[in-house]
């Protein structure tokens, strides 16, 4: 079974309010190159702990989300407070919020939005197979089991075919090609999510801080991110759209998917010998990004 979120911080230290942060980046990247919520990372969305089996997406009165609400996960209610905020944020347009009162707890939930990914699930109908599969790929990029901010701007279509806006700032900024992911978090019993690399790979000595997308050579996945299969280059699975900026569509053993393409900036890329133990370093008796004794000690 597939799992959302739960915090793996591997001592790196706990980072400010994710609102503040968030909102202090958006104003930020609004000013200088048109990026807004939809181009950032979310911290803390970690593949452990919570399942995604029950949420059905069929809207957030139906009964079988209120019972995932609930009662999933041991009755979680913190973690799947949390996974909803960041699904929200993929699937709802930026300025839209959703409220949901927990009929059991008498709790008010208000999620904001953000990319606008699903807008049938977004107007009240049941999540269609692609609005499924985008906030999928949407919530696979924004995993970070280090518990980190890293800026990162997201390229793709939404649900309905229709291009996530980017400016030829926001490609100038973000210049490291980072991954693709897709994959279908909510097909009971057969849930999967995928991600290889956009073009580029990370030669032995260097890192980053998301474990999830930008790798070297080959399909092993990060021991900080098994639960995103890697399928090595995008290109061998994924169809780009005619101007090479991201992918359009992805088929994996027989299925085809709609993904998103990532980039992150290329002062998030680290490298062992600069003196700086930095995440995604370990310690260790060599150069290597793993074995990195020269920044990080034995």
């Amino acid at each position: 079974m597939l799992s959302l979120i739960a915090v793996v911080a591997c001592g790196v230290e706990q980072p400010p309010d994710e609102m503040q942060v968030l909102e202090s980046k958006s104003q930020t990247f609004q000013e200088d190159n048109g990026l807004s919520l939809n181009g950032l990372s979310l911290n803390g969305l970690s593949l452990n702990g919570l399942s995604l089996n029950g949420l059905s997406l069929n809207g957030l009165n139906d009964a079988d989300f209120i019972a995932w609400f609930n009662s999933a996960d041991g009755g979680n209610l913190a973690g799947h407070e949390a996974l909803m905020k960041y699904l929200v944020r993929c699937a709802v347009p930026e300025g839209q919020v959703r409220v949901f009162v927990n009929p059991t707890t008498g709790v008010r939930h208000v999620w904001e939005g953000g990319m606008g990914l699903a807008p049938l699930w977004s107007g009240g109908s049941p999540a269609t197979v692609d609005e499924q599969q985008v906030i999928s790929a949407c919530l696979a990029a924004h995993a970070n089991n280090y518990g980190v901010h890293v800026p990162i701007s997201v390229l793709g279509q939404d649900a309905s075919g229709g291009t996530i806006p980017f400016t030829r700032q926001e490609l100038m900024s973000f210049a490291q090609r980072e991954a693709c992911f897709f994959g279908n978090l909510f097909v009971p019993g057969g849930a999967v999510l995928f991600a290889g690399n956009h073009m580029d790979a990370l030669s032995p000595e260097q890192s980053t801080p998301r474990p999830c997308g930008l790798l070297g050579l080959g399909t092993a996945s990060s021991p900080a991110c098994t639960q995103i299969q890697r399928i090595g280059q995008c290109l061998d699975h994924c169809q780009l759209e005619p101007n090479g900026n991201f992918y359009s569509e992805c088929t994996y053993n027989g299925v085809t998917y709609k993904p998103l393409t990532t980039r992150i900036r290329l002062s998030d890329v680290n490298v062992c010998g600069d003196g700086v133990c930095q995440v995604g370093e370990r310690k260790g008796t060599g150069y290597t990004a793993d074995s990195c004794g020269v920044d990080c000690g034995t």
